[in-house]
């Protein structure tokens, strides 16, 4: 695929960042300039639009936000447009929001390059002052244009929701009656931002202007894309990566009822069909054939193997600081472990799907990505086609976690719709999806401290051994040989420690692809690291809460919701029989949060977490209801992974094929969850996957408080914890 470097040189100024413009149909349009073609007059009749903006204002006083973040079930829709309306002065009845079409140097992330991409938890924290910034432009422009009209001075006026308002004479004009004078205004050059002692709207917890299409099945996702004429293909890949097409059998394909046409990649077959049912029976009678390329005998232990005789030799320095190894030699009590952190898949509730059609003047694709710029730029590319010719749809996604932002799923569907006679639909099988998936990496820590006679530590050493997504995805943000994410949480973390060494050592597993998951980095060094303070807590001999605390003194917030967590979830409290309680700690995305869960462990080995209490110091908490949401998910997602997570090759394949062999925490053992916001004006800092990347490591303090077994290697499974 495109590397994300090249697609990202995008600086924009804020003065080219806010433009105004008559909206199409009359109205004012805060963003930049379109050209834009004639709408009837009358707003009633006035035709939607693609704009290139974050706001749009009707005659009719509506306003749509254009949200620069695609919305994964995250609530983006709804924290976005939060953020304008508290400027701009409507109430969120009257918003509506839309994405943003494909185009970098509009709706760049300014926190990952300039690229248009929706992960990293970055949505609040990229866009908090930008999208304030122009609510409260195109408040200034209507209160000009207010003054304009009632010949009043404009610091005569003030704003109520959708109106502004001359207290002197009682009168008030409503947004859009204002529109069209405002759009021919100048953008002010600078404007004030509300103080948020007066925020009416950020902070309050608003209900998800998504949510009703999504309840009543209007809300389309890409799955959900039907056109005229639309052909439904489903996709067969070499089961080993690497692998080609070596035969098929097309004639017997195409005598299944409603198939149409078999489609020929190099790495895959596709069957299109007028439904799903014929074109999967047609895949099966196409009988498919694959030279299983050179890494056919790829197993586990030799994944593993390699890992560990990596790791065994120096890697590139994260962090060096103090003398690590100089400490930990002359430490009288020294403390070494080694962890492991296993392929894991993304297993999206929606499967991998997306639409196509190639014309003559182009290809249009109708899919739900976190990455609609690079997916344009990387199809124009297999096509031969120059970027502005590719047209991106963007829908609701299904569940994103990482795995839409890639795109080989796009490619693969528009080469389909090249051969194909109209629009074509892919859509993988379960079995596909989670074959064929870009996996968290393997990772394989060591890591070791030297104690002094307090039992505190003076030296920490942590090698980490794994795949480098950075060198495949933004190979220009690693320097000197460390990927930033796979070091995130293990360079910095939360805790004071005089002599500290991080070092990589990048192994790239044999044709396995590896990709972004919920949480990246920090998702296993977050695991790695807190698990092993509460080795060191029992070395010696403390509480693990109290060792903490310790360790936090110049840390207040990260201090403050660890000491909140314990404090609500009755830390000193005993619990019953093999019951146990663990605390973990995570700072990461610009976020603080401490998890305690509790678990029970029955004598046959299976481990049932009961309650998780989390406590989190996000910043200006903009939508509470959200937030809340984003943890209670992420601790699920958690829970997942850290009792059936696993992906495993043999003979070079996948050995899950799906959700019986990729098991899903179900509702009926999913604990009870509590969440506290803590209150702070600190700048906001992202949700999405702090959540995910605390809850392992809690389990599994929690599980060696229960029974004594200290465990570092996940998934945890029933024959590591029998009781004897």
């Amino acid at each position: 695929m495109a590397h994300a470097e090249n697609l990202g040189d995008h600086v924009v100024s804020r003065r080219a960042f806010l433009h105004a413009s008559a909206a199409v149909g009359g109205g004012l349009m805060i963003g930049w300039p379109l050209q834009l073609g004639a709408q009837p007059a009358d707003p009633a009749q006035a035709k939607p639009f693609a704009p290139g903006a974050f706001i749009r204002i009707d005659r009719m006083g509506k306003v749509t936000v254009i949200s620069p973040m695609i919305e994964m079930g995250q609530g983006t829709y709804t924290s976005l447009p939060m953020l304008v309306a508290e400027e701009l002065d409507v109430d969120m009845s009257n918003v509506a929001v839309e994405p943003a079409p494909a185009n970098a140097k509009l709706y760049g992330n300014p926190l990952i390059s300039g690229v248009q991409m929706t992960g990293g938890s970055t949505s609040i924290r990229a866009f908090y002052l930008p999208l304030r910034q122009a609510g409260a432009a195109a408040r200034s422009m209507l209160i000009a244009a207010a003054a304009a009209r009632l010949k009043a001075e404009a610091s005569s006026l003030t704003t109520q929701p959708g109106y502004v308002v001359h207290a002197a004479s009682s009168r008030r004009i409503g947004y859009g009656e204002l529109v069209d004078a405002a759009a021919k205004l100048t953008v002010p050059s600078d404007v004030t931002l509300k103080d948020p002692g007066s925020f009416r709207i950020i902070g309050t917890p608003a209900k998800r202007l998504d949510a009703s299409a999504k309840v009543n099945g209007t809300a389309i996702y890409g799955i959900d894309v039907r056109l005229p004429d639309m052909k439904i293909a489903t996709v067969a890949a070499s089961p080993v990566f690497g692998g080609t097409v070596a035969s098929f059998d097309e004639a017997a394909a195409l005598k299944v009822p409603g198939v149409h046409q078999v489609a020929k990649l190099d790495n895959a077959i596709a069957v299109i069909a007028d439904h799903y049912w014929a074109a999967k029976q047609g895949l099966e009678a196409c009988a498919v054939r694959f030279d299983d390329g050179p890494h056919a005998a790829t197993s586990m232990a030799d994944i593993v193997a390699a890992l560990a005789t990596a790791s065994e030799r120096p890697g590139a320095v994260a962090t060096s600081e103090g003398d690590a190894s100089g400490a930990l030699a002359k430490a009288g009590t020294r403390v070494a472990a080694i962890y492991e952190a296993p392929f894991l898949a993304h297993a999206t509730m929606e499967p991998i799907n997306c639409t196509a059609q190639v014309t003559s003047d182009g290809c249009d694709i109708w899919v739900g990505s976190q990455v609609p710029d690079i997916a344009q730029l990387v199809v124009s590319k297999h096509l031969g086609l120059k970027p502005e010719q590719v047209r991106i749809h963007n829908h609701l996604l299904g569940g994103g976690f990482g795995r839409r932002l890639e795109v080989d799923f796009i490619a693969q569907a528009a080469l389909i719709a090249k051969q194909s006679k109209g629009p074509v639909k892919v859509v993988w099988s379960r079995e596909e999806d989670i074959q064929h998936d870009m996996y968290r990496p393997y990772y394989y820590d060591r890591i070791s401290a030297g104690l002094d006679g307090q039992g505190m530590p003076v030296a920490w050493s942590h090698r980490i051994a794994g795949s480098s997504i950075m060198a495949r995805y933004f190979p220009s943000a690693v320097k000197d040989g460390v990927d930033p994410d796979a070091v995130e949480g293990a360079a910095e973390i939360p805790y004071a420690i005089a002599n500290m060494h991080v070092d990589y050592v990048r192994v790239e597993p044999p044709g396995i692809p590896t990709a972004f998951w919920r949480g990246v980095g920090p998702t296993h060094n977050v695991y790695v690291v807190e698990s092993f303070i509460d080795e060191l807590a029992a070395a010696a001999k403390k509480d693990p809460l109290d060792y903490r605390r310790a360790l936090l003194a110049g840390n207040p917030r990260a201090l403050h919701v660890l000491e909140r967590a314990a404090q609500k979830a009755g830390w000193a409290t005993q619990l019953g029989p093999r019951q146990g309680r663990g605390i973990a700690l995570s700072q990461s995305f610009g976020s603080y949060l401490a998890e305690v869960a509790e678990v029970t462990v029955s004598k046959s080995g299976d481990v049932h977490v009961d309650r998780v209490v989390a406590v989190v110091d996000c910043g200006v908490a903009v939508n509470p209801n959200t937030i809340a949401a984003q943890i209670e998910s992420g601790v699920v997602f958690g829970i997942t992974a850290a009792l059936y997570g696993e992906i495993t090759l043999k003979d070079g394949r996948v050995e899950q094929t799906n959700f019986d062999t990729y098991q899903m925490l179900r509702i009926d053992a999913a604990p009870t969850i509590e969440v506290e916001i803590v209150a702070s004006s600190e700048a906001p800092g992202g949700l999405g996957e702090p959540g995910t990347s605390a809850l392992a490591p809690a389990v599994l303090n929690a599980v060696h408080a229960a029974t004594g077994i200290r465990l570092r290697k996940l998934p945890i499974k029933p024959e590591m914890l029998t009781a004897g």
